[in-house]
């Protein structure tokens, strides 16, 4: 029982959901939205009226173009690309379920919660800037709060 829960939550390099969960939500909430907005504007040009049934599936398609693209950033980086400092933050290779199914369907919820909940946009792009900024410039790596818990 306890390496099922350990596969399940834990630190990022061994289980599918970790701490960053929680930023990867507030993530898709603030870039869900901001990629709806965007599809909705581009399609409304291009079709000259308005079209609610397709902007659903360009803008999921959208949040997960970028989720994806962060996602193969992230692992040049976690590798040592931009340095040994950059690595050592990371503090390792992320768990391949982690990378591929998980964080990008974080992303998603999160844009179904802004687009079910349109209030919860701005409160979620402020903590998750209020996520980044103290685990990238207070904490000494990116996986310090799940070893304080």
């Amino acid at each position: 029982m306890d390496s099922i829960l350990t596969v399940l939550w834990g630190l990022k390099t061994q289980a599918i959901f970790d701490v960053w969960t929680i930023e990867h939500v507030l993530s898709g909430i603030s870039v869900g939205r901001a990629v709806k907005k965007r599809n909705h504007n581009v399609l409304k040009k291009i079709l000259c009226k308005d079209h609610a049934l397709h902007s659903w599936y360009f803008a999921m398609t959208g949040v997960l173009f970028l989720a994806y693209c962060w996602e193969t950033i992230e692992h040049y980086l976690e590798t040592g690309l931009a340095g040994f400092t950059v690595q050592y933050w990371f503090q390792g290779v992320e768990f391949w379920a982690n990378r591929i199914i998980a964080d990008p369907l974080m992303l998603i919820i999160g844009y179904a919660i802004a687009n079910r909940w349109p209030r919860t946009v701005i409160p979620a792009r402020l903590g998750s800037l209020t996520w980044l900024l103290v685990h990238i410039f207070i904490f000494p790596h990116s996986m310090y709060l799940h070893m304080l818990f």
